[in-house]
């Protein structure tokens, strides 16, 4: 393993849960766009690498949900979506190009939810100031 991907690695290890989780709809965002790019070229085998890695992000998501939690059904039921759409997308190739767009805009959607969710949970342990009137 070189230097570059020791730091890389180890900086992955340093990362909060909550930045490892918006990493991980970074990487499946960019991917898609990625996708989108390869598709517009006719890369079909790029195309394929980053709609199934993409998907592969998607299933690890939904693999590590707490289904304790009350929300986690549903997110369960819109990554089952996501994987069943990029399944399509990737066995429509252009019939269904307009598909990636949609499914990058959820997962921006949902990686949005979850990035004020831990701010919001971050800020509950400091004290906000506030203005004294009177």
């Amino acid at each position: 393993m070189n230097g570059y991907s020791r730091y890389k690695e180890k900086s992955i290890y340093s990362m909060s849960s909550a930045e490892q989780l918006l990493l991980l709809f970074d990487e499946a965002i960019s991917r898609l766009n990625r996708a989108e790019y390869s598709l517009k070229d006719k890369d079909y085998p790029d195309f394929e690498d980053c709609v199934t890695r993409a998907s592969r992000i998607v299933r690890y998501l939904m693999d590590i949900l707490d289904m304790n939690q009350p929300i986690s059904m549903d997110l369960r039921r819109i990554y089952n979506y996501l994987v069943y759409d990029l399944s399509m997308v990737k066995a429509g190739r252009e019939r269904r190009q307009d598909e990636i767009g949609r499914i990058r805009h959820i997962l921006s959607e949902l990686r949005e939810a979850f990035d004020e969710a831990s701010r919001k949970a971050n800020d509950m342990h400091v004290v906000k100031e506030t203005e004294i009137r009177g």
